[in-house]
């Protein structure tokens, strides 16, 4: 059994996962509101582990678990996998359609077809029926909205649209309506979806809406990718050459190691 030749296979798909998350980080390094995603490597021991008193086994013992091939145990393997909720620059645009978070835990909530999402991307826009949406057309929500309602943020034309610290809409000073701002007790909860959206089941019951006096959110800026391209660049010129590394150790395993014992085996004489 080439014992070897299944580790560094096992190793090497999971290099190709890496690079898969790193390649969508790198496309995301421009996108509004976007976190970097990363992943943990470890073996599989941890794992195999945990599942190997589970009975029944084939023969019904746990004895029969010992006997699994150790080496492909600690095969390289993707065991968690997380997003980097750090915080991201803000930059100036002067767009009033533009609403930046001023921190990591804060979030807006907008509609979609699936329901309603959590996001921190800061780029909206007002759709044909005057209301404020998503670049993806999702509709931001009030402080008031519920699952059954379905409010929106409804902006007549012609009007001159400011936004207060606290979340507040106003249209040529007077209040229009007050965004809905929540602040995640437990990010761990949050299911990305896409790139910039998050699934959280009880929203009300796992965060903390914040519209009241304080400084949440500034108009006219735009909230910037956390992902460091220059990092990301490195990590992925070091995943490339792990890759071809495991090609080499592949290639030594199937070809080489096999040719000399086939030599060997054929010239010994008894």
């Amino acid at each position: 059994m080439q014992s070897g030749y299944y580790q560094v296979t096992g190793a090497m798909v999971t290099q190709f996962n890496k690079l898969d998350v790193i390649s969508n980080n790198l496309a995301n390094v421009n996108t509004s509101g976007f976190k970097r995603d990363g992943i943990i490597i470890g073996d599989f021991e941890r794992i195999y582990q945990e599942k190997r008193d589970e009975l029944p086994l084939q023969n019904d013992t746990k004895e029969a678990a010992k006997f699994f091939n150790r080496t492909v145990n600690r095969t390289p393997r993707i065991v968690d996998k997380f997003t980097d909720f750090s915080s991201m620059t803000l930059r100036h645009t002067g767009n009033p359609l533009d609403f930046a978070l001023k921190s990591p835990d804060l979030f807006f909530a907008v509609q979609t077809p699936q329901g309603v999402r959590l996001t921190q991307q800061s780029s909206f826009d007002i759709n044909a029926q005057g209301d404020i949406v998503t670049k993806e057309g999702y509709k931001l929500l009030p402080e008031n909205f519920t699952a059954t309602t379905n409010r929106s943020i409804h902006v007549p034309q012609g009007s001159a649209l400011t936004l207060g610290e606290d979340g507040t809409l106003a249209l040529d000073g007077n209040k229009l309506d007050k965004i809905f701002i929540a602040r995640v007790k437990n990010k761990n909860l949050l299911h990305k979806e896409g790139d910039t959206l998050y699934k959280m089941d009880n929203i009300e019951d796992n965060s903390i809406q914040v519209n009241n006096s304080g400084s949440y959110v500034k108009q006219g800026f735009l909230q910037m990718s956390n992902v460091n391209a220059i990092d990301e660049m490195v990590s992925l010129i070091e995943t490339n050459r792990l890759v071809e590394m495991y090609q080499r150790v592949m290639t030594t395993q199937m070809d080489d190691l096999n040719r000399d014992a086939i030599t060997k085996l054929a010239s010994t004489r008894a």
